[in-house]
């Protein structure tokens, strides 16, 4: 029987005479990935073929440099001592910073323009992202932050896209394409995230000869329409699924790995949750495109080809993989 790997790794260097530069980068390097710090030159990791990477390409490039350097894997002798390394990973004052911040631009959203408040949450989901990526040990901060992010993205939604689906609570049932080929499909117009991705996936691999229908008010939707999110229509938000995840289960489509992860990121965008790090900039490229076209039949024109191409690099990456 294998024996358990240590749970701990440690880099312990001596940098070569006095090198400003390759001190900043490799202490940069090694904040980026999240090592705690025991003593100058010593860093450590939670074991993991990642970390050992990490801890590998820096040690390469120390040695090239000139210095000296060890990487050792270790158990903590005690649960005291391990909660102490534990300890060096707690991320608390970190999230509690981002969530001040999402706090003053909810404070602000009476002021601020679509694009500047996009933007503004764009630049602290990137942050969160990035302190999500070196959060080894998540606990209750993590959880207060994904709350209070769903909590912003919702906030700026009810200021620039009011109006957003109630969840229904019922069984998600197949459809047949066949029956929705050649149809008019509506939406309630100023598409946003859910509604844009869905006419894409509607129009690319439901119905290719789709109409659209773009309706001030809902009550106004034609019984010969399809309709998709909004609060009774046939396609919309349906327990935690958004609309786009909806019509992937209704027509088979879950098993396509780029669009789940498209569709991952919609969801992402439309009720919060963690975060993905081509959220910010879609939600900026949308934010945008909604500000310089004239009507929602351009604005899809605008956003299909980031929509193929965001569909195209995960389909992508996946037969790379």
């Amino acid at each position: 029987m294998t024996p358990p790997a240590p749970a701990w790794l440690l880099l312990v260097t001596n940098l070569p005479g006095r090198n400003p530069t390759l001190r900043m980068r490799i202490w940069r390097a090694f904040k980026s990935a999240g090592a705690g710090l025991l003593r100058d030159g010593a860093y450590l990791l939670p074991n993991s073929e990642r970390s050992r990477e990490v801890l590998e390409e820096q040690g390469a490039e120390i040695k090239a440099a000139g210095g000296l350097v060890q990487v050792l894997s270790f158990d903590a002798e005690s649960p005291e001592q391990n909660a102490e390394l534990m300890a060096l990973f707690d991320r608390t004052e970190e999230y509690g910073e981002a969530i001040q911040r999402l706090d003053a631009l909810k404070r602000e959203l009476a002021k601020l323009i679509e694009p500047e408040a996009r933007q503004r949450l764009a630049s602290i989901v990137r942050e969160v992202a990035a302190i999500v990526a070196r959060d080894f040990f998540p606990a209750e901060a993590r959880k207060q932050m994904e709350a209070a992010l769903a909590d912003a993205e919702g906030a700026l939604n009810a200021r620039f896209a009011p109006d957003e689906p109630h969840a229904a609570h019922r069984k998600i049932r197949p459809r047949d394409r066949k029956d929705y080929r050649g149809r008019t499909w509506a939406t309630r117009e100023r598409l946003w995230i859910d509604r844009v991705a869905s006419a894409w996936l509607i129009r690319r691999f439901i119905d290719p000869k789709a109409k659209f229908l773009w309706l001030k008010r809902v009550k106004d939707c034609p019984k010969s329409a399809v309709g998709f999110d909004f609060d009774g229509a046939e396609f919309t938000h349906v327990d935690s699924k958004v609309t786009f995840e909806v019509l992937m289960s209704s027509f088979s489509l879950e098993q396509d790995l780029g669009l789940a992860k498209l569709g991952a990121l919609v969801h992402h965008l439309d009720v919060g949750g963690i975060p993905i790090a081509e959220g910010p900039g879609f939600a900026t490229i949308m934010a945008g495109a909604r500000s310089l076209q004239k009507d929602d039949d351009a604005l899809l024109k605008a956003m299909t080809p980031v929509l193929d191409s965001l569909y195209a690099g995960y389909a992508g990456s996946d037969r790379k993989d």
